[in-house]
């Protein structure tokens, strides 16, 4: 699955989930937690759809915002889990 791929399911994920299909002109580099989007119960439920979608394991210390903050971070993060 390419980076982009990944981007459109992570930012559907985020706008059914915590935006409630509405956008509000979410950006790939958006902070979720600095916008309010997403907080530490949200990151939980992130990691959790990522654990299924993608087929990965993330561990406890991989939970950091460089890592889950924002699309970008999570499609780079992902991408490496999958090599």
């Amino acid at each position: 699955m390419m980076d982009v791929e990944i981007k459109v399911v992570v930012r559907n994920f985020i706008i059914e989930n915590f935006l409630f299909d509405d956008d509000g002109s979410l950006k790939d580099d958006t902070s979720f937690l600095d916008e309010g989007i997403i907080d530490s119960t949200g990151i939980l439920e992130l990691v959790e759809f990522l654990d299924e979608e993608f087929s990965i394991t993330i561990e406890d210390e991989e939970l950091i915002p460089e890592n889950l903050d924002s699309i970008n971070n999570v499609s780079k993060f992902v991408s490496g889990k999958k090599k």
